[in-house]
């Protein structure tokens, strides 16, 4: 029988402290490849889906500018034509306006001329006013109007 000398258990004990942390190890880096696969497949599946989105989504930009210069020179259209209606709307007001403004004056004018001829033609015969069921005689009531004008 041989006997263990202290530096054999030494020897031994650090031959399986070496062998656990090897086994841990070698479990670790199996996990590690395990995930690193997984992540591999996972940055594959999302590449393989990414690029039609980021195609979709170049198109719609691309449409989006289309849109907005169509936009823009509608806009600038729209600009255009409220400054030539402006610019129609003043020189017709500067053209129309003082002549319309004379005509009204010449028909006021008019008019007037012709309601003080009718003050001179002989008068009618006086009309009767009713007020509150009672006739007042058509002097009464001249008077009346004529108060109330002036």
């Amino acid at each position: 029988m041989h006997t263990v000398s202290g530096g054999e258990v030494a020897g031994i004990l650090v031959a399986v402290f070496w062998a656990i942390l090897v086994s841990f190890l070698a479990v670790a880096l199996a996990r590690l490849a395990q995930t690193l696969r997984a992540t591999t497949k996972l940055v594959a599946d999302v590449t393989d889906q990414a690029v039609p989105l980021l195609a979709d989504a170049s198109a719609a930009v691309r449409s989006a500018q289309t849109q907005i210069e169509r936009v823009d020179a509608i806009a600038s259209d729209v600009q255009e034509v409220t400054s030539n209606a402006s610019a129609l709307s003043t020189t017709v007001a500067s053209t129309f306006g003082g002549p319309l403004v004379k005509v009204a004056a010449f028909g006021y004018g008019v008019r007037r001329a012709v309601s003080g001829r009718k003050e001179d033609a002989p008068a009618r015969a006086p009309r009767r006013t009713v007020i509150v069921g009672r006739t007042v005689p058509g002097a009464r009531r001249e008077k009346r109007t004529r108060g109330k004008k002036g």
